[in-house]
């Protein structure tokens, strides 16, 4: 007979305790344990698999391993395909997180409905005619091929797995499902952890695709146990503002792939349209000159992207300067303001900064360092820069500009986009070596920069 019992599970790391305490001992996060009814069953099976132990493995020297090339399913959408290493891998689970409304759903019945293959798409927050409505609205043709199942019992999401057999699995999302043998409440950390691990193990032995759509937190973290993020192969983060038109699809972990890749999406009355030139989204067009503003040439994975930064700088006038960064880490803007003091000779110390990243992106990439400096003392001095440079250097605390990794293909986007000439460091290697159209100035010095731009 089944014995119930209650137990207390931290909310960011799933570690369980017979009674509360104040203080994670696993996590070290205070107030974070909440009690919830489980229930262990004297049988161990899972709904996948009524006898885990049919399948005795052994273990075996690495070297009579053998490696076998991982199959990707290829996607019409070129974005979620960059995201995940190439492709979608065979038996993985992907985990796809973001806020209320930012298109999470309708990125993965887009997913669903331009796939040719068998798709079951589980959804247990919306209808079926719900669903079927959204449909209609991201496509004309109507799928043979996707199967819409209203449900969040594990149980029952099984049984109709092993009837229909698809060749992808999407759930949306994994905090309403909850499985028979745990008796507390969906989205628990006891039902997050007892769902997904079935999941995985379903996943695993039939080699099919396994999406998770996952809630988010009021701090931007997934719902749910951290542990959740360990037991997938693929993290992505569906980032972006609801009341502006991009989104950007970021993966925090891949097992298959890079961690530094993203896709950019337009979100249309039609759904989600990939951007496949994204620089152009993120440089506006601009009539006049306008002081303040300069390009800079930035790197997310292997894709070059020219993003605009915009700088004001205006006199502080209640006595206390602001420095206020969008996209931009405000340490950073910190150090380099000191650098331009003391290096460079801007009066800088009674003077509020305020700096945006155009399009809503947030950029980490040092060689960005370049195209703000210059950006403040355009704005300081109101001259403008031309529209047809741009900049790709980082600045150290001496003044001095240092090399960037992927410099050509900076050099190569920023011709691609009709810019005239490319500030960057004479440190990087083979620069002047590189074949374009485009003029490559290069300078070791903050100062000879400003020198060759203002006078």
């Amino acid at each position: 007979m089944a014995k119930t019992k209650s137990s207390f599970f931290c909310q960011q790391c799933g570690y369980e305790s017979a009674k509360w305490l104040g203080k994670c001992p696993s996590c070290n996060q205070w107030n974070t344990f909440v009690e919830e009814l489980i229930q262990k069953s004297t049988s161990q099976s899972v709904a996948w698999n009524a006898d885990p132990s049919a399948k005795v493995k052994i273990p075996k020297s690495i070297k009579d391993i053998t490696l076998n090339k991982e199959r990707r399913i290829k996607c019409e959408d070129q974005e979620l395909s960059r995201v995940l290493g190439g492709g979608i891998v065979a038996g993985s689970i992907v985990l796809i997180g973001g806020e209320p409304g930012i298109g999470k759903s309708t990125l993965m019945l887009q997913l669903a409905l331009s796939l040719r293959m068998p798709v079951l798409y589980i959804s247990g927050e919306e209808s079926e005619q719900q669903i079927k409505l959204r449909a209609e609205r991201l496509t004309t043709q109507s799928s043979e091929t996707t199967f819409i199942l209203g449900e969040t019992s594990i149980e029952q999401i099984f049984a109709q797995v092993k009837k229909l057999k698809p060749a992808i699995l999407v759930i949306d999302s994994i905090q309403t499902l909850a499985s028979a043998k745990i008796e507390s409440v969906p989205g628990s950390v006891s039902q997050v952890r007892q769902c997904t691990g079935e999941l995985l193990q379903f996943a695993k032995e039939t080699n099919t695709p396994v999406f998770l759509v996952g809630h988010i937190t009021k701090d931007g973290s997934i719902a749910g146990p951290k542990i959740l993020e360990h037991m997938v192969d693929t993290v992505l983060q569906f980032e972006g503002d609801r009341h502006m038109t991009y989104r950007i699809l970021r993966t925090t972990k891949n097992r298959f792939g890079s961690t530094s890749e993203l896709g950019i999406y337009e979100m249309l009355g039609s759904g989600l349209r990939e951007v496949s030139n994204p620089s152009e989204v993120l440089l506006s067009q601009r009539d006049d000159k306008v002081s303040g503003v300069t390009i800079g040439a930035t790197l997310e994975g292997n894709r070059p992207l020219l993003i605009e930064i915009q700088s004001l700088v205006s006199h502080a006038a209640y006595g206390t300067p602001q420095r206020t960064s969008t996209g931009f880490d405000s340490r950073r803007l910190n150090m380099l303001l000191a650098v331009l003091e003391k290096r460079a000779g801007a009066k800088l110390g009674m003077q509020d900064v305020f700096i945006n990243m155009a399009g809503g992106i947030r950029v980490e990439d040092p060689a960005i360092d370049l195209a703000v400096c210059v950006s403040i003392i355009s704005s300081l001095h109101d001259v403008p820069v031309s529209e047809k440079h741009c900049f790709a250097a980082e600045v150290g605390l001496s003044g001095e500009l240092r090399a960037v990794n992927k410099i050509e293909n900076r050099i190569v986007e920023a011709e691609k986009l009709g810019f005239d000439v490319i500030y960057t460091s004479k440190y990087n290697k083979g620069v002047q070596e590189i074949k374009t159209n485009i003029e490559v100035r290069t300078f070791g010095k903050l100062t000879e920069v400003f020198g060759d731009l203002f006078g």
